[in-house]
């Protein structure tokens, strides 16, 4: 389960990445440049534009935590296997589904780079 959760963080920081960076190119074209990585954090943070991308990042966070745990509690395997069903939830496209589904879609069928990282991530999730 380790293994699966490790490759499952992996893929899923690798699309967040593509993702965040093809959202900052959006928001960059609709409101000028963003000056610094810093600012960047600030509005991944606290900007509703960026506010889908959230539940993406708690998701990583959730799977680092368990990641960290020196003793697995005695619902670990449990929690592991809610984690995964989340991120596979979360990286089904879909025009009609949740913010993320419909956001995800939506860059889907415009950025190359998420396509690479969303197949793979996709391909990870359902090993």
């Amino acid at each position: 389960m380790r293994e699966r959760l490790e490759n499952a963080r992996q893929a899923l920081l690798l699309l967040h990445r593509a993702v965040l960076e093809a959202e900052r190119v959006a928001y960059e074209r609709a409101f000028g440049r963003i000056q610094s990585n810093g600012a960047l954090l600030q509005l991944l943070l606290n900007d509703p534009w960026f506010a889908w991308l959230r539940p993406i990042s708690g998701l990583i966070v959730q799977i680092d935590e368990w990641l960290e745990a020196e003793e697995p509690s005695a619902g670990a395997a449990e929690l592991a296997e809610s984690l995964l069903t989340k991120a596979r939830e979360n990286l089904r496209p879909s025009e009609e589904g949740t913010e993320i589904q419909r956001r995800l879609a939506r860059l889907l069928q415009e950025d190359p780079s998420v396509v690479m990282a969303h197949s793979a991530a996709r391909k990870i999730m359902a090993e």
